[in-house]
């Protein structure tokens, strides 16, 4: 039980779309991410997600609109719907995860930036 220092912890890695652990809480996990550019279209069956922007401005698309989600803000995708995070004009993200530890990072689709391991930091 010692204070967690995310700023510290996101020093600890470069690499963008390659999620790190850094606790975990009951069968959720927190994790932390850097994100640059566009992901991968996507859904959890079962899981929510929580995003929180540490740093810069996330862009949440949905098939039907996209969400602005500023730093200091939240966005909760809720299971089954299809996203696809993205940053622009060339922007880093910072973003702190909440999410069920059975949550696979891509869902169901399998993509060149799909990791299916989570270093612990």
């Amino acid at each position: 039980m010692r204070a967690i220092n995310i700023k510290n912890k996101f020093s600890k890695f470069n690499k963008n779309w390659h999620p790190h652990q850094i606790a975990v809480v009951d069968n959720m996990q927190v994790i932390l991410a850097k994100l640059k550019g566009e992901f991968v279209w996507h859904s959890h069956d079962d899981e929510d997600e929580l995003f929180q922007v540490v740093k810069g401005t996330l862009y949440m698309q949905f098939r039907d609109r996209t969400e602005i989600v500023n730093e200091g803000e939240i966005i909760v995708v809720p299971k089954g719907v299809e996203h696809n995070p993205c940053t622009k004009n060339d922007e880093e993200v910072h973003v702190l995860l909440f999410e069920k530890l059975s949550t696979l990072h891509t869902g169901h689709i399998k993509h060149e930036k799909t990791q299916t391991h989570y270093p612990k930091i």
